[in-house]
């Protein structure tokens, strides 16, 4: 069996377009599978080809609605139950991570909860992407490739050729982020600190640094209802930023986001293309990490450290 032979790689339907790009990256053909939906909203997945013997990569991210999850799930199954030799769950961004510790009494760990429901059904290996908590890792009992956003989001702020300047983290959690960031491009660093009055609604926010004519970046890894980094940016630009720009990895962008970024002092947000985006903002801009995800496919399948393709 030739190399190409020995891998195939297969999409759910919410990721479809970025595993289409993964394939042009490896130079192999997307496999064929068939997702049939019954009346009553429930589904059955079906591969259209023989994948016994074979490595399968299956590309789906779980964003909401949990029908992602649930297809990636039933994918994984299918996999087993035809043979296939070793599968391996491509999901650019795992959904539920935020969920990733007991914060009060009487909560869920729904990242525990899905790293378990993912074994369960079979998977061998799981590469993901910019994890909200890297300790998620360690809820598997498999190998878990875990890739950052980063390698493609540096080289376009270094591209920007931006004078004095300043990376900076929404909020003290992220603070680890951007000091990593900052570090590799050689600027220094700004911390907001906020309050939230509740989930997705921020009370206060301070600025710990001076950002008076500079260039900021507001570094994060996701952007939900955006008001956390939104109103970051308005803080910065009334404290005398030159500019704001933001970049995060995952574009999750639900509810009021789009208004609030195109109202925002930010001038552009940046995200990869981990979940689709398709409420148009001017302001929002997406990179590929499909070549990033191909090239890890790639030294998986010829057993080669993936360890070389991090830039920090």
């Amino acid at each position: 069996m030739s190399e190409q032979n020995s891998f195939m790689v297969f999409s759910g339907t919410a990721t479809r377009y970025l595993a289409e790009k993964i394939c042009n990256s490896l130079g192999c053909p997307l496999g064929n599978l068939e997702v049939t939906k019954f009346s009553d909203g429930e589904f059955a997945v079906y591969y259209e080809e023989s994948i016994r013997g074979r490595d399968v990569f299956l590309v789906q991210s779980t964003f909401p609605n949990s029908d992602n999850l649930m297809e990636l799930l039933l994918m994984i199954d299918a996999a087993k139950r035809a043979s296939a030799r070793q599968i391996n769950a491509v999901i650019p961004y795992f959904g539920w991570a935020r969920q990733d510790r007991k914060d009060k009494p009487r909560v869920s760990i729904g990242a525990k909860l899905i790293a378990d429901l993912l074994s369960v059904a079979g998977v061998d290996r799981v590469i993901t992407m910019d994890l909200h908590a890297d300790q998620i890792q360690g809820f598997f009992d498999v190998p878990v490739d875990h890739l950052y956003g980063s390698g493609v989001i540096l080289p376009y702020l270094q591209s920007l050729k931006l004078k004095d300047m300043v990376i900076a983290s929404p909020d003290v959690g992220g603070s680890k982020r951007a000091s990593t960031y900052a570090k590799y491009l050689g600027c220094p660093l700004v911390l907001c600190n906020k309050t939230r009055a509740k989930a997705n609604v921020v009370d206060s926010m301070q600025i710990i640094g001076d950002v008076e004519g500079k260039n900021v970046i507001i570094v994060d890894d996701i952007v939900d209802t955006a008001g956390t980094i939104t109103m970051a940016a308005d803080v910065m630009k009334a404290a005398g930023a030159r500019s704001v720009r933001a970049c995060a990895s995952h574009c999750v962008m639900s509810g009021p986001a789009n208004e609030r970024v195109q109202d925002s002092a930010l001038e552009e947000m940046v995200f990869t293309d981990s979940i689709p985006y398709s409420h148009r903002c001017a302001k929002v801009k997406q990179l590929s990490v499909a070549d990033m995800f191909a090239e890890t496919i790639r030294r998986v399948v010829d057993n080669k450290s993936i360890s070389s393709q991090y830039l920090i």
